[in-house]
């Protein structure tokens, strides 16, 4: 079943951005508790770019967060300190967002996992780039695997992010995608888990929440685990628990909706 990232507190947001800036948690613990009832299993927490001190805002908005709901976090920054900085306040489950495939990043990262007993997300990123073909995008996620076992880091913690590109820069990354998904779950056994940030899919175009739509049940079928994605657009979250449904993850029934909700809710 569907593992959604609800991906709305983040600074990039000018509602976050407000909040951050005038250390309204109210407004952060809002988003935590309807990003929850709306079934997402992970919340990311990023603070963006327009705060000074980012290890302090990671700080608050993880305890801030935290104090509202007892949902898995996605520390989410590019910056290790920042990482660490909310790594010291969680309490709760953690998803760690993100490291690049370099040796040297997994390296830092999967030791860093371990010692908080996190998950991780590794993107098929390296110091070449962001791949465009299917071969390099797998033989990538490959040698993340290979890592995770020298490090004796747990396969199903580890979450690969092939990178989905806007389909107004590259229409055939779609497709070729869903190739990348099915060849990374016949990896490991048990396999690990795949991640996409959902809206980057989108961004640019005029039919955002429809383009989102079809490509998360492509991806779905194709393996897709836990996009990060806008689990408050509920025709999006209707799109997915169909899709668990076509896929036999949810026994149908004509409530599937508020089973399926209930289900990722924990009830």
């Amino acid at each position: 079943m569907i593992s959604p990232i609800g991906e709305r507190i983040n600074g990039m947001f000018k509602d976050i951005r407000i909040a951050i800036k005038e250390k309204n948690a109210a407004v952060i613990q809002d988003y935590a508790r309807r990003q929850t009832e709306a079934g997402a299993k992970f919340l990311d927490i990023n603070v963006g770019t327009a705060a000074e001190d980012q290890c302090a805002v990671m700080k608050w908005l993880v305890e801030a967060t935290q104090d509202a709901v007892k949902t898995a976090l996605c520390i989410d920054s590019q910056k290790l300190d920042v990482v660490k900085a909310g790594l010291k306040v969680a309490k709760n489950e953690v998803l760690i967002n993100s490291s690049k495939a370099d040796p040297e990043a997994l390296d830092i990262y999967m030791p860093l996992a371990k010692d908080h007993n996190a998950s991780l997300i590794c993107l098929t990123i390296t110091k070449a780039g962001v791949p465009q073909d299917v071969d390099t995008r797998v033989a990538i996620s490959a040698s993340i695997l290979e890592k995770a076992l020298e490090h004796d880091f747990e396969i199903p913690k580890i979450f690969i992010d092939p990178i989905l590109l806007p389909i107004n820069c590259d229409q055939k990354q779609a497709v070729l995608m869903t190739q990348v998904y099915q060849q990374i779950k016949i990896m490991a056994d048990p396999p690990p888990r795949i991640t996409v940030g959902l809206s980057n899919f989108s961004q640019g175009t005029r039919e955002r929440s429809l383009l989102n739509r079809t490509i998360l049940t492509m991806a779905m079928a194709a393996g897709l685990d836990a996009p990060v994605m806008d689990v408050l657009d509920e025709e999006l979250m209707n799109t997915a628990l169909a899709t668990d449904v076509v896929l036999n993850n949810i026994i149908y029934s004509d409530s599937f909706l508020k089973a399926g909700r209930q289900m990722l809710a924990g009830s």
